[in-house]
């Protein structure tokens, strides 16, 4: 009986350490694999137009002066990888795939998917993955 309970305890250790990992590196690779395909959509030209956009609407100008002030290290998360768990935990990968496919067809404004995001995220995690989102397009910059 304490050999049963033994083997019981470590496979429940090892299942639970290797779903731990999957989550993990899983979020990581997810997060690895979004950055390359904006990178890949993203040409220098269509670079330049978002630049251009973001530089003639004030609104965009004003949030990225907030988050350029905005200090790190009060955020929630501060890495794409961090970001990626964040939003699948709260967000859910089934509803991601709506939105993005909703977005690509067209049946989506972007007001809607801001009001799907900010009705479920905490307003530190918002500011956090708008600080996110800065420092990921100054680096294709």
């Amino acid at each position: 009986m304490k050999k049963f309970l033994t083997f019981t305890m470590i496979l429940v250790i090892l299942i639970g350490a290797a779903g731990y990992a999957t989550w993990h590196f899983g979020t990581n690779f997810a997060s690895e694999k979004i950055i390359e395909k904006v990178e890949a959509t993203l040409d220098e030209e269509s670079l330049k137009e978002v630049n251009s956009y973001i530089a003639n609407d004030p609104t965009l100008q004003e949030m990225v002066s907030e988050v350029a002030e905005t200090n790190p290290d009060t955020l929630p998360f501060q890495t794409k990888e961090e970001a990626t768990r964040v939003l699948l935990k709260k967000v859910g990968v089934n509803e991601l795939l709506a939105i993005q496919e909703q977005a690509q067809n067209g049946a989506i404004s972007a007001d809607e998917v801001l009001s799907v995001i900010e009705g479920t995220l905490s307003e530190d995690e918002i500011s956090a993955l708008k600080y996110v989102l800065y420092t990921e397009l100054n680096k294709l910059n």
